[in-house]
């Protein structure tokens, strides 16, 4: 009988702490949409702190952050931005920034490493001369861990490059930065220092952190003027928000610590996985997301793998039929990334057929 589960289907599953239940149960608050509610205001004074910008807007979610960033920066319709093929903006955000917005994305293919090629952005800025028929290029977006990369980490040094050459070309850069404390740890480097070169940016606190709720966008005090004006027009405008924003700020206080050990605990599953034969992790481990592909001749897809795991009280994340994401979080010990071997590796051993009885492979 399963008596646990070990979810690693993302770091967004994580519960709340106690100590954040405590906080939010607590918490001094006020009507945020009047501009004041105290805890609120505690939390984005602590991103002000730590990111090194004017200011900072509590939102909803990540989506809404990025979206309200670059509606900001693209404030005429038929605008465009520039952002990876592969970025989380482009594919997983409804295509908001098009549909809400009207922005139009033009997309630069990713590498490996969840980098654009320097050349390839600034070849696809369009030229003034031809307004006439082009969209007007205005901003540039990045996203720092990329997660379909992997969770890779964008050096200060590319970033710096990146936004001299928006400068250069009158543009501005916004960050996605979901997991900017993840690549802060892996990278040694203070989060200000990987956002210096940015206009804006968006910081989950609901990821690698652990709140239950919540992201939060900074850049200039005339930039978060009008997000906080796009926010309440994208319904986010909310009263009591302390409530929530005291977990975010426990989530600051207690658990960026805890990153480095959900970095060093993904590269043990990936190593146990890379002994397992058929199965090969496909992206370099910096942080605390895991690719896997389980390869051909193997009598196993990812699905009956998920199956066979979640019987055993294991959630994953196929990708596709072969391939499949896992990502750590504070809230899997050493003991759970064992477990978790181990029963892949009787999941080689055994599968379901339709009947549900157990045969050999």
């Amino acid at each position: 009988m399963v008596t646990k589960t070990v979810d690693l289907r993302s770091d967004t599953v994580t519960k709340p702490t106690e100590t954040m239940r405590a906080a939010m149960a607590v918490a001094e608050v006020d009507d945020d949409v009047l501009l004041y509610d105290p805890t609120a205001h505690r939390l984005e004074t602590e991103m002000v702190r730590i990111t090194g910008k004017e200011a900072a807007l509590f939102v909803p979610s990540g989506t809404m952050g990025n979206l309200v960033s670059v509606l900001v920066h693209c404030e005429v319709r038929g605008s465009e931005v520039i952002l990876g093929d592969n970025s989380h903006i482009h594919i997983y955000e409804n295509g908001g920034i098009s549909t809400i917005g009207g922005v139009h994305p033009r997309t630069v293919k990713n590498n490996d490493d969840g980098t654009m090629d320097i050349d390839l952005i600034e070849a696809a800025i369009r030229d003034p001369r031809g307004e006439i028929v082009y969209p007007t290029t205005r901003l540039i977006c990045l996203e720092n861990t990329h997660a379909n990369s992997g969770g890779r980490c964008l050096p200060p040094e590319y970033i710096d490059r990146v936004g001299e050459l928006a400068k250069k070309h009158g543009l501005k850069l916004h960050i996605d930065g979901a997991r900017i404390f993840n690549a802060s740890i892996a990278l040694g480097v203070p989060v200000h220092r990987l956002l210096q070169a940015a206009d804006s940016a968006s910081v989950c606190l609901s990821k690698g952190l652990g709140a239950p709720v919540g992201s939060v966008i900074v850049g200039s005090k005339s930039f978060i003027n009008k997000a906080r004006r796009l926010r309440k027009t994208l319904g986010g405008g909310m009263r009591q928000i302390g409530i929530i924003c005291a977990a975010g700020l426990v989530a600051l206080q207690e658990n960026i610590t805890k990153l480095e050990g959900d970095h060093k605990k993904a590269k043990i599953l990936a190593d146990g996985l890379n002994r397992i034969k058929g199965f090969k992790v496909i992206n370099s481990v910096e942080t605390n997301i895991v690719y896997f592909d389980i390869m051909e001749g193997s009598n196993i897809n990812s699905e009956t793998l998920s199956k066979y795991l979640q019987e055993h009280g294991v959630l994953i994340m196929p990708e596709s039929s072969s391939r499949v994401r896992i990502v750590l979080h504070h809230q899997i010990s050493g003991t759970d990334v064992q477990y978790t071997l181990s029963c892949i590796q009787q999941a080689i051993g055994e599968v379901r057929d339709c009947n549900g009885d157990l045969k050999e492979i």
